[in-house]
């Protein structure tokens, strides 16, 4: 892809089953989708599948390798080189796992989920950005998931979902 035009990436994790349908909404104009794990059913990666082309890891949830997705994936789109795992923080930590995958892949982008805290921070010159939970809120957390946008410049940004998770739309066919 041409750095010309910038592409528009949605990020989103920990899903843990449930395909909430506003996504769809927020997603309409992505370019690619990042699932960060903790996918849940495979009908989740389906309907992102309707959207746009998607990139999934599993989580711990999805019983890593078991699940028939890969506990890591690496995307180049223009020109950026965006290292995805399920895991890289910890009780709010980089664990050392995570460190060395960061000095492993040496991406620009590290996309992971796991914790359900949002983040978007930089370490060094490597983005880190959680999504956050899109799943069933559990714990205090907001649900919400990412857009991540490369063009002349850099940007992230997360959306919230709405805190409604009795009323998910749930799509199991």
């Amino acid at each position: 892809m041409s750095r010309s035009r910038p592409i528009r990436i949605g990020v989103i994790a920990d899903t843990h089953g449930l395909f909430d349908r506003a996504i769809l909404q927020h997603f309409k104009h992505v370019d690619h989708i990042v699932h960060a794990g903790d996918i849940g059913k495979p009908t989740v990666i389906n309907h992102l599948k309707t959207i746009a082309p998607v990139t999934a890891v599993s989580g711990n949830v999805d019983g890593y390798e078991k699940s028939g997705f890969p506990k890591e994936a690496v995307l180049n789109l223009n020109g950026f080189h965006i290292a995805i795992r399920h895991v890289v923080f910890e009780a709010g930590k980089l664990s050392k796992e995570g460190r060395a995958f960061l000095d492993r892949m040496r991406p620009d982008i590290c996309i992971f989920g796991h914790t359900h805290q949002p983040k978007n921070e930089w370490l060094d010159d490597i983005l880190l950005f959680n999504p956050g939970s899109a799943g069933p809120k559990r714990f205090k957390l907001p649900r919400m998931l990412g857009v991540i946008t490369i063009g002349t410049r850099l940007s992230a940004r997360h959306i919230m979902l709405e805190d409604r998770a009795a009323l998910l739309q749930v799509l199991d066919q």
